[in-house]
């Protein structure tokens, strides 16, 4: 018996390539610091395409020179975004591919390109992820914070009149959120929480993920607020600031429509999953309503 020695890096070059689809439109996520977090998938696609679709061409550039991949960028940013789109869809109207990528990270995710998508998936063209590296899930993966429902916000006001109103607007939540956040205004973005949330919110602070100077920090707004001050260096770099939910007691009774509702669910599934199905549509923890479903049982 003859045992064939296989080279899988060119077998899953191959497959990538004969995945490639005319008219489509690849959503292509790149690292956001660390550039072995690029997928051998994500290279494969950006040689392959027609043209990619760059937040910055000037940023992007280097990513692509890196990788050794030469094909032709145009801008697509928030001040050009809909007069490009009318090329792009264009050029998917011709048979060719495109790749969108922004500055680093999984497009979309607080980055242009939501327009572009949209309108390539109406016009009746392919809209296919690429998959990689996001901050936002990088930081909740090691925020220890409950991850079984989140709320993510993107970046707060610039001012801080705007953002403590934002703030207020969030701060009642009882699952985990987040925000992003930059160097110029981390500090003062800590303060309004400090005085919004109260000194004692517990907050994680996920600083540089995957670069050479990534912090974790963990605590109260008041520690992690002092640990900055202290520090200048913990201050340079771009945040994902994660706050965990409000825990303040809520009022334990449920109000008569959810709970013929819940009665009515009762009657069809076991009080668990009609407790689950529940909480997943309203703000009610399960538990709260699994004791009721219990003694509507009873």
């Amino acid at each position: 018996m003859f045992l064939a020695t296989v080279d899988f890096s060119v077998l899953l070059t191959g497959l990538m390539i004969n995945s490639m689809s005319e008219s489509t439109l690849y959503v292509v996520a790149t690292p956001i610091g660390n550039l072995g977090d690029m997928t051998p998938r994500a290279v494969e696609v950006l040689r392959q395409v027609d043209v990619i679709a760059a937040e910055d061409t000037r940023h992007s550039k280097k990513l692509m020179s890196h990788f050794g991949i030469s094909t032709p960028m145009v801008p697509c940013h928030d001040h050009n975004e809909r007069q490009q789109t009318a090329n792009l869809v264009a050029r998917l109207a011709k048979g060719e591919s495109v790749a969108l990528v922004s500055d680093a990270g999984t497009p979309l995710i607080s980055d242009p390109g939501y327009f572009l998508v949209r309108e390539v998936r109406e016009a009746g063209y392919r809209v296919v992820p690429v998959l990689g590296a996001c901050a936002l899930i990088a930081a909740l993966s090691v925020s220890g914070l409950a991850t079984d429902r989140f709320y993510f916000e993107g970046f707060l006001p610039a001012k801080s009149s705007g953002r403590r109103k934002k703030l207020q607007e969030l701060s009642g939540l009882t699952s985990t959120w987040a925000v992003y956040e930059s160097t110029h205004r981390i500090l003062d973005s800590l303060a309004d929480f400090k005085e919004v949330l109260g000194a004692d919110r517990y907050v994680v602070l996920a600083r540089e993920l995957t670069k050479t100077f990534e912090t974790v920090l963990a605590g109260t707004v008041a520690d992690v607020e002092s640990i900055l001050q202290e520090d200048s260096n913990q201050c340079r770099g771009e945040f994902v600031v994660l706050v965990e939910g409000n825990k303040e007691e809520r009022e334990t009774a449920v109000d008569p429509q959810t709970a013929r509702l819940l009665a009515r669910l009762i009657e069809e599934l076991p009080p668990k999953k009609a407790a689950a199905v529940i909480a997943d549509i309203t703000d009610y923890r399960k538990k709260e309503l699994y004791n009721l479903a219990l003694e509507m049982k009873a």
